[in-house]
């Protein structure tokens, strides 16, 4: 497990812009029902949104994944037997869509994982910009951007795991869906996992439409027992996809090594 973050590895920074795409963005993230979102990642460790990206915007970014300059790594998932699939984690600068879906769900995200920290009796607290966060995680030698497109094809899928990187991983990630459900893909569900002490693991099958994204725990959620909170450790991963083509852009807020 990645050791406790000190408070003292945060330290304000700037960073951001202020363009029209990242406005917009910003203003359909701001009109997410949060309290309720909120209930939902303490109850299940995971929330679905209403449509964030637009259909042009959600092409826009699949036409980027041929564009190799675009991005800093590829990875084929059977090389690794992480599945059957391939994904390319984007180079800086990042699109401005993935910037601004990345800064301003982060900044309604910090005060939740703060929550869960103080709940499960944790040391970790988290900055309220993504600027303070990605200062500490180049503090701690995290400087490699995480953000990804995945690439699915009829048979593929995407075996059970968890995004960490290094020692700072903030407890929330997003993945929004670029293809359409039922028309360019069936299958493909998000997978996720939750492992119960002493008991068989309890899993949920998550569809979603394009443009539309799903907040989930990164590693574990506060679970209440009979002596307070524990950690219930999450995994996730995608169902075999039975046709078609399915693209998703997964929104990772720490960086990598």
């Amino acid at each position: 497990m990645p050791r406790p973050v000190r408070r003292d590895v945060f330290e304000p920074a700037r960073g951001g812009s202020d363009n029209r795409m990242e406005t917009a963005i910003a203003a359909r993230i701001e009109k997410l029902p949060w309290a309720r979102l909120e209930e939902s990642l303490w109850q299940f460790g995971y929330s679905r949104t209403t449509r964030l990206l637009t259909a042009r915007q959600c092409a826009e970014l699949v036409e980027l994944y041929p564009r190799r300059e675009r991005f800093r790594s590829r990875i084929e998932m059977e090389r690794f037997r992480f599945g059957a699939g391939d994904y390319q984690y984007f180079a800086e600068p990042l699109p401005e869509a993935v910037q601004a879906l990345r800064t301003a769900a982060y900044s309604h995200l910090a005060p939740i994982a703060n929550r869960w920290m103080e709940a499960l009796g944790l040391p970790e607290r988290y900055p309220a910009e993504l600027a303070e966060l990605a200062a500490a995680c180049r503090r701690l030698g995290q400087t490699k951007p995480t953000p990804l497109l995945l690439h699915y094809e009829a048979g593929g899928y995407n075996c059970l795991h968890q995004d960490l990187y290094g020692d700072l991983a903030f407890p929330f990630q997003m993945v929004c869906f670029l293809s359409r459900a039922g028309i360019d893909y069936t299958g493909g569900e998000l997978l996720l996992v939750e492992q119960r002490p002493r008991a068989q693991s309890v899993g949920e099958a998550v569809a979603a439409d394009q443009g539309e994204a799903v907040i989930f725990t990164t590693r574990y959620r506060p679970v209440r027992g009979a002596r307070g909170f524990y950690r219930g450790q999450m995994r996730h991963g995608v169902s075999r996809i039975r046709s078609g083509t399915r693209y998703t852009l997964g929104v990772i807020f720490h960086d990598a090594r």
